[in-house]
């Protein structure tokens, strides 16, 4: 069987020279520019009724660079303007396609910082790569080998709120192909005292990435709240130094969520989660900051594109489905399970339940029905005249049967 190959970024940090980091501020600046220039083309457009494309921002890029206004535009590379432009088209594409809200415009602040190239706007030989309008190759640190034979396709350079600089290179691998396929299946419930629990019984611990740098984040963020409001550089060095612990919390939050999600794959053919809605779930004030440092989205971005890289399943039981208040042994459905009740003893058979571990295997069981019937999961519906279930019945419900 023949397999494709992925096309995989590898990101690396670099280490410019001063002249490098010049003209990679100009073509920064340059890119936001001609995207906010050609999305209020694009807005007064629209009120007028009126459909652009690409094509139609492509020459008025023409027409700026010839304006003596816009002239240092032809200072930079050509490229990463064009890259910007196909970038506001895909936006639009999105919004249209209902899957994201109207594009905002980038600001010189808060915006990330990035530029795009593709094959005619730089240069790779020998591990070195050198970008257009430029005589040096970057100093790169090549903290991981690239693919045998690789020849990037684009090369995306960007610079952090705390001043560092990266350049992500996309690349084919042929390593990444689908792994034998395994006989285990796992319920994993999502949470706060333990980051994840498996239906296996295993407890993962929250690591808390930001309890450790918290203390020192509030001091700096309390010095940048005392500095004067506007461009100075007392200001920028204290904005600095907030961005570089939320930099510090971010990468040990990635690397973590890394190796787990890779683990799981690795070791199961069906992963079951419970879908969530975050953005809703951190309106809560008091659980607000513990919910975004556990980073339950993103666990479940790594763990789904990495499923569909090595050939694994990835089932997402809807979120009204009572897997903390079910019986996973016969199917008896409780009556109310405040967030405070960490252990409860079944009325219908006797078990005692860990709320965590039970919840798990609640969802590996419903995980596993949809997989089987392709059905959707629904809440348990209580039968007439009584407050439990039978196990058969409980079975019927999550797999869309009627109970009878």
């Amino acid at each position: 069987m023949t397999t494709r190959c992925v096309k995989r970024a590898f990101r690396y940090r670099f280490y410019p020279t001063d002249a490098q980091a010049a003209e990679l501020s100009r073509t920064f600046g340059c890119v936001r520019k001609v995207y906010n220039l050609a999305l209020v083309a694009r807005t007064e457009a629209w009120a007028r009724q009126e459909r652009v494309n690409y094509n139609a921002t492509s020459a008025m890029l023409t027409a700026w660079k010839r304006t003596e206004e816009l002239a240092f535009l032809n200072d930079v590379s050509s490229v990463p303007l064009q890259q910007t432009l196909r970038h506001l088209q895909t936006a639009f594409t999105n919004l249209f396609a209902r899957r994201a809200s109207y594009p905002r415009f980038k600001s010189r602040k808060r915006s990330r910082k990035s530029a795009e190239y593709t094959t005619s706007g730089f240069r790779f030989r020998d591990g070195r790569l050198t970008l257009a309008k430029m005589s040096e190759p970057l100093g790169i640190v090549w903290s991981r080998p690239l693919p045998p034979g690789a020849r990037p396709s684009t090369v995306t350079v960007s610079q952090d709120a705390a001043g560092r600089w990266f350049v992500s290179l996309l690349c084919e691998d042929p390593a990444v192909r689908p792994l034998p396929a395994a006989d285990t299946a796992v319920g994993i419930d999502v949470g706060l005292t333990h980051l994840l629990t498996l239906s296996t019984g295993e407890k993962i611990a929250n690591p808390r990435w930001e309890c450790e740098d918290r203390a020192r984040l509030a001091l700096a963020q309390r010095r940048l709240a005392k500095k004067a409001t506007g461009d100075g550089a007392n200001r920028a060095k204290a904005r600095r130094k907030v961005a570089k612990i939320h930099a510090r919390i971010t990468d040990r939050r990635r690397d973590g969520l890394h190796k787990l999600t890779t683990r799981l794959v690795r070791e199961n053919q069906t992963l079951v989660i419970e879908d969530l809605t975050v953005r809703s779930m951190v309106k809560n004030r008091s659980l607000a900051r513990a919910i975004s440092d556990a980073a339950w989205s993103e666990f479940r971005g790594l763990l789904e594109y990495k499923a569909a890289w090595y050939g694994r399943d990835v089932v997402a039981v809807d979120r009204f489905f009572p897997s903390s208040k079910l019986c996973s042994t016969c199917g008896t459905l409780a009556e109310r399970m405040p967030l405070n009740v960490r252990e409860w003893t079944c009325e219908g058979c006797g078990t005692t339940h860990d709320r965590d571990v039970n919840a798990a295997k609640n969802l590996l069981a419903a995980g596993l029905a949809v997989t089987a019937c392709g059905a959707g999961v629904r809440p348990q519906r209580r039968p007439p005249g009584g407050q439990s279930a039978t196990k058969q019945e409980t079975h019927g419900a999550i797999r869309g049967i009627p109970v009878l």
